[in-house]
């Protein structure tokens, strides 16, 4: 597939910074953007990188209460008089001097890809800084202090588009997403991540549906802990293309968090960059078959600072740049001893975890005894129905 790519970036997104013993490290995303330059991506003559502007109030009140861009403003001015009811100054979400700022930059790289792909300036548009899927209207939670995917897909139905559909496979469920949109039929949100019952934030569960009038538009695969590649593909397959292929969206927004990684330590999955990258492609199709083109992606959770983050959004920016990456490809020894003298962390040697993801169609029949099976059947049996999808259930 052919592909132009926008990636809003700016070093100041690297100031979304909660401290070097928090888990979301901003080197995760200076190491991504590092090892796209040595690999080429950003040099490819299809790909251009824009500085974003940081969002106004106007455009965060899409989402947010006004009063908690106020309350976050005055933590990041003052983190001593941070607001704990607003999920401000806790241990997940501490306050930081200019967090109102740079939170606000990152949305405003998010809509600066929402923006580039919309007006057709590039069929493809993504922000590695953004994905901060877990803030609420009111609220900060889990790390976001700002719901950059929710506001880029307020702004999208603000310009005209009919049909947003959203796909998160970050390992956490996609609550603040969900929650913006959850009686908006408008919008389709897909969470495929591991169960609320073992992981934060405990929500998403497979009969979590959407509210009154907009029934079936929030679609849950919660999946158990120890999925790896060839599991989770087969729920992916089963439940994302036939629910993308009967809404027929506008524009597809997707939350690419790779802390699916078996190497995680905040999680329990077991999926390979191989894995998370078979993730990618598939979207990026999906975006052509069914969105005509317009693909809009964010990274997201992602804890293993060196040998996965970087990796894996790579991968995701040369997939949505149309050049993938070859799997065996070595990486360069120049970034390898940046990450090394730099950083003091160990790198990886190639781009690939040596894994070769195949998985069963879910066509091939079901099987009682997995729970991954049983996770897909009862998402399926929960909104199939409202998409008109019914007859896939006897498969």
């Amino acid at each position: 597939m052919s592909a132009s790519l926008v990636v809003p970036w700016d070093d100041a997104l690297i100031g979304y910074d909660f401290g070097n013993d928090h888990p979301l490290n901003p080197v995760r995303v200076d190491l991504t953007m590092r090892l796209a330059r040595a690999l080429g991506v950003l040099d490819l003559p299809q790909v251009s990188t824009v500085r974003p502007v940081e969002a106004t109030d106007d455009l965060l009140a899409l989402v947010h209460e006004r009063e908690y861009i106020d309350a976050v403003r005055r933590a990041g001015a003052d983190p001593g008089q941070a607001n704990e009811s607003r999920g401000l100054g806790t241990p997940d979400t501490p306050a930081f001097l200019g967090m109102h700022e740079v939170a606000a930059l990152v949305v405003g790289a998010t809509l600066a890809a929402a923006e580039a792909v919309w007006t057709g300036r590039s069929e493809h548009a993504v922000n590695v800084a953004g994905g901060l899927h877990h803030a609420m209207p009111g609220a900060a939670s889990g790390f976001c202090v700002y719901n950059d995917p929710a506001v880029a897909i307020a702004w999208l139905l603000e310009q005209g588009a009919a049909r947003v559909a959203y796909v998160d496979v970050d390992v956490h469920h996609g609550d603040g997403v969900e929650r913006a949109f959850w009686d908006d039929p408008r919008v389709l949100t897909i969470s495929v991540h591991e169960s609320g019952r073992y992981l934060f934030p405990g929500t998403g569960h497979s009969h979590d549906t959407g509210g009154p009038g907009a029934e079936g538009s929030a679609v849950n695969v919660p999946l158990p802990p120890g999925t790896e590649d060839s599991a989770w593909l087969r729920a992916f397959y089963a439940v994302v293309p036939p629910l993308l292929e009967e809404f027929a969206p506008d524009v597809l927004v997707t939350q690419h968090g790779c802390d699916s990684h078996v190497l995680d330590p905040l999680a329990h999955l077991g999926l390979t960059v191989d894995g998370q990258r078979t993730s990618y492609a598939a979207l990026h199709a999906l975006a052509h078959q069914h969105a005509g083109g317009k693909w809009v992606a964010c990274g997201g959770g992602g804890y293993q600072l060196a040998q996965v983050v970087p990796r894996a959004w790579t991968h995701l920016l040369a997939e949505a740049a149309g050049a993938p990456i070859p799997p065996g490809t070595v990486v360069p020894s120049a970034w390898r001893e940046h990450v090394r003298s730099r950083h003091g962390l160990s790198a990886p040697e190639t781009m690939s975890d040596g894994a070769r993801p195949t998985w069963r169609d879910w066509s091939d029949g079901f099987d009682p005894a997995d729970p991954v099976d049983q996770a897909v059947l009862a998402t399926m049996r929960a909104v199939f129905p409202a998409h008109g999808l019914g007859g896939l259930l006897h498969l």
